[in-house]
């Protein structure tokens, strides 16, 4: 079982930029394939980027391409999500998420295995 614990939320301006990181316990990240999902208030969780397990396939939603970029490091047992240009229909708890697949990504939510309790994004026009 692995244990995932984001940071780097917070409160950032239009156009501005945020790196989110979700750090794995418990089973070495390389186990797995990622992905970021967000939730805003009232709205259904979905689906905002993923990576394989060996990084070499990326995908994006398509409000979030262009601007946002995925990766891991599993020397750090480490993800990442890269957030430039920032709007303020960015503002959401964002998640990461982890599942036992040997390729490819994945955009379904009920997918994967494992989640972190989520950080705050907050952009402000």
């Amino acid at each position: 079982q692995v244990q995932l614990v984001e940071s780097g939320g917070g409160l950032v301006q239009a156009g501005g930029s945020l790196r989110l990181s979700c750090a794995a316990s418990g089973r070495t990240l390389s186990r797995y394939a990622m992905g970021w999902f967000r939730q805003a208030p009232g709205k259904e969780r979905e689906f905002v980027a993923a990576i394989s397990r060996s990084g070499g396939s990326t995908s994006y939603a398509d409000s979030v391409k262009g601007r946002f970029t995925i990766s891991r490091d599993d020397a750090k047992n480490t993800a990442y999500l890269q957030m430039n240009s920032l709007k303020p229909e960015d503002t959401a708890v964002y998640y990461c998420a982890a599942v036992r697949r040997d390729w490819g990504t994945s955009d379904y939510l009920y997918g994967y295995d494992y989640w972190g309790q989520g950080t705050q994004v907050t952009v402000s026009s």
